[in-house]
């Protein structure tokens, strides 16, 4: 029973962290496993979360075998 954790783009530099991969605990949140994988430095607040190569709004809640992302701000022109 895991989480699969992936950092994109900056946040590899930022957390020093390509993936992680963690226990599943029943009702994590996105920003717990942040905390968790990054031994507590404050998320962001405008990165964007994926959970199964889906963005999400908010502070989804994992289940097991996910696969949760963590992306930086997107900007387009």
């Amino acid at each position: 029973m895991a989480i699969k954790v992936k950092f994109f783009a900056s946040l590899r530099e930022l957390t020093g962290k390509n993936e992680a991969l963690i226990d599943y605990r029943e009702g994590m949140t996105a920003s717990q496993i942040w905390a968790l994988v990054v031994d507590g430095m404050d998320m962001p607040a405008d990165i964007m979360v994926a959970v199964n190569m889906e963005y999400v709004k908010g502070d989804p809640v994992a289940q097991d075998d996910d696969e949760v992302a963590f992306f930086p701000p997107v900007t387009g022109g």
